[in-house]
């Protein structure tokens, strides 16, 4: 979704500048390194590798981006409060927090020469990465990923899962395995699969795997086609909110009832991720 929005806004334009914050564990590849690399340069495609945006350059160079767990990739003219720190939203009125201008979180910004909006990339914690690669140039970070998870089918996942003692939602969010899936898309597939989240993985029958490949390729495209999930820090590229956590049937609904069965949903870690779901529809 990320992609398919983002696209229009960096496919086809010529870099003018690149403003960074100061160097840190957010840059895989050190800003004046960006810097040097990515001015003059025209984004000639934008494709994904799970929860990597990879920006091809043409000069055949890769701009890779990943925004963690809370970063936000976004046009310079997107407006939402969501683009504010808690202490800026608290100081200022409604009206005024529809505004946005970069801050210290705001790590990467792109101009072009059309003059027209840059491209911003904003991460409160810094779990997101900025990496450049050079024409044949690859990464481990990239070379270690899995099956992406819109392909996810059920052969893939059973035989990943043999002999594994982990959790079945510690295998989803592998993604040496499967590439892409998120905590609230991990809590929602299992919860669609009927299956629990602290179900061993070896213990997946044929069956069990390809009901839940089904509900992992089916709640990543309702995401895709409802904007995404805007629950804390996600936007959209243009400022807008997501809608899939409209959608929600078990992630942080503790205690409230299952859409289903009327139980309770019950909050447990597993991977030292929160993990939600319906001890009378999972089992």
């Amino acid at each position: 979704m990320t992609r398919q929005r983002i696209g229009p806004l960096l496919v086809g334009r010529r870099i003018r500048s690149v403003a960074t914050t100061r160097p840190s564990y957010f840059f895989l590849t050190r800003p004046e390194v960006l810097r040097r690399g990515l001015v003059g340069r025209t984004v000639s495609a934008l494709d994904r590798r799970g929860k990597y945006l990879v920006a091809r350059l043409d000069d055949d160079a890769r701009l890779v981006l990943h925004l963690g767990m809370t970063g936000q990739l976004f046009s310079g003219q997107a407006t939402s409060p969501r683009l504010l720190s808690a202490s800026a939203r608290g100081a200022l009125s409604p009206e005024a927090q529809r505004g946005f201008r970069p801050d210290a979180h705001t790590h990467l910004r792109l101009a072009f020469d059309d003059r027209g909006p840059e491209v911003c990339l904003r991460d409160v914690r810094k779990f997101g990465k900025v990496l450049l690669l050079r024409s044949g140039e690859e990464h481990p970070r990239l070379l270690r990923l899995g099956v992406d998870a819109l392909a996810l089918d059920a052969r893939t996942l059973f035989a990943a899962s043999r002999g594994r003692r982990v959790a079945t939602k510690a295998l989803l969010l592998d993604q040496s395995i499967v590439t892409g899936i998120g905590n609230i898309y991990a809590d929602e597939a299992l919860f669609r699969a009927r299956l629990r989240p602290t179900h061993r993985a070896g213990s997946l029958t044929r069956r069990d795997c390809e009901a839940l490949a089904d509900a992992v390729r089916s709640v990543l495209h309702r995401s895709i086609e409802t904007g995404g999930s805007s629950i804390r820090d996600y936007v959209a590229p243009d400022g807008a909110d997501g809608a899939f956590q409209d959608e929600r049937n078990v992630y942080a609904r503790t205690g409230a009832e299952c859409h289903v069965c009327g139980g309770r949903i019950r909050r447990v870690v597993v991977s030292q991720r929160s993990t939600h779901f319906c001890p009378k529809c999972q089992k």
